[in-house]
């Protein structure tokens, strides 16, 4: 992952080589006003892009937020080291559950998502980057994982949020879909998952659009 981040933010200079990285090399500048923020279900859990220090103060003031959920991983760039140092001053439980949002769900991953829920603190935030694909996914876990639809997880992956289903992004839909079409209503979706779920049959079946996919990662620049 790109990034000039020296991995320190303890001084004035290495805060704003953090800054300074945030904005121009993770476009954290995008992301200062535009927040792509969400509710998954009020109260409970949200959704959006990489929050900046200031957007995550003013969602935990106004939301009550107890927990921050990094659906990028570890990313060790300016923007991660920022939000986990704000989670910190927040006092927020701090959850690092990386997903992918060009491969087929990993069904170790969903169910230690779904550990995590029963578990944690509400209300939540889930976050990727653009709050669009992994955000999205992960929302539909929780509205599967809560008792919805499938036919509702798949509204968290629309164009509102900027999910493009046609790119190699749309192997998010077509993992709800596959539960829609051959176990909703006759299995719940966490048996399902650990007894049926084949993820390497749903990436093969799975061919995504060229031109859909070079709008996704080249022009949009999407992790």
């Amino acid at each position: 992952m790109d990034t000039i981040y020296k991995g320190d933010l303890s001084t004035p200079r290495g805060r704003r080589n953090a800054w300074v990285d945030a904005l121009f090399v993770d476009h954290a500048v995008l992301r200062l006003f535009w927040t792509n923020f969400a509710p998954v279900t009020p109260g409970k859990l949200y959704r959006s892009n990489h929050p900046t220090p200031g957007n995550l103060r003013n969602f935990t003031r106004k939301l009550g937020l107890k927990s921050l959920i990094n659906l990028r991983g570890q990313a060790k760039n300016g923007s991660d080291a920022l939000s986990r140092d704000e989670a910190r001053r927040l006092g927020l439980d701090f959850y690092d559950m990386a997903f992918e949002s060009r491969g087929a769900p990993h069904k170790d991953r969903i169910l230690q998502l779904a550990g995590i829920i029963k578990t944690m603190r509400g209300p939540a935030l889930i976050h990727c980057k653009s709050g669009a694909d992994r955000a999205g996914l992960v929302a539909g876990l929780y509205v599967l994982i809560s008792g919805g639809s499938a036919a509702e997880a798949m509204k968290q992956l629309s164009l509102r949020f900027g999910h493009i289903k046609h790119s190699k992004t749309g192997i998010l839909d077509a993992f709800f879909e596959l539960y829609q079409r051959t176990a909703e209503g006759r299995k719940p979706f966490l048996d399902w998952v650990k007894e049926d779920y084949n993820e390497t049959e749903l990436r093969a079946a799975f061919k995504a659009g060229r031109l859909a996919e070079f709008i996704n990662a080249k022009m949009l620049r999407r992790e």
